[in-house]
């Protein structure tokens, strides 16, 4: 997914593109379990807003949920195992219900990765 100057450059190159020609282009896309594509809209248009400068003070970019606590990003493991992450992380990464992730482990970190989605390894 494009980002900051990088995104404003391809949004301005495609000119009159469609709106969904532009969410695809820019790679704001993930596959659903049926293997149809996901164009995720307000992803791309917070990242927009973000990169001309405008703060959405509770957006993508802010560890700030709908009821004003600040997120931790520190999960813990419950007595039976578990490893919650909840509904304010999901939130800001535009989850839906049913969206599928492959668990990889790594020597000290644990990454979801999308279903069908590309693995960058950003360590």
């Amino acid at each position: 997914m494009l980002t900051g100057s990088d995104l404003l450059a391809k949004v301005k190159e495609l000119g009159d593109a469609s709106k969904s020609e532009l969410v695809r282009s820019c790679g704001y896309l993930s596959t659903k379990k049926d293997g149809t594509e996901r164009l995720n809209f307000t992803a791309f248009y917070e990242a927009l807003l973000e990169a001309k400068g405008v703060s959405l003070g509770n957006g993508a970019g802010s560890p700030v949920s709908k009821g004003g606590r600040k997120l931790s990003f520190v999960a813990t493991v419950q007595g039976n195992g578990n490893l919650l992450v909840g509904k304010a992380y999901t939130g800001l990464l535009d989850l839906k219900p049913g969206d599928e992730f492959e668990l990889k482990l790594g020597r000290k970190q644990i990454r979801l990765v999308p279903v069908g989605g590309e693995d960058t390894d950003e360590d």
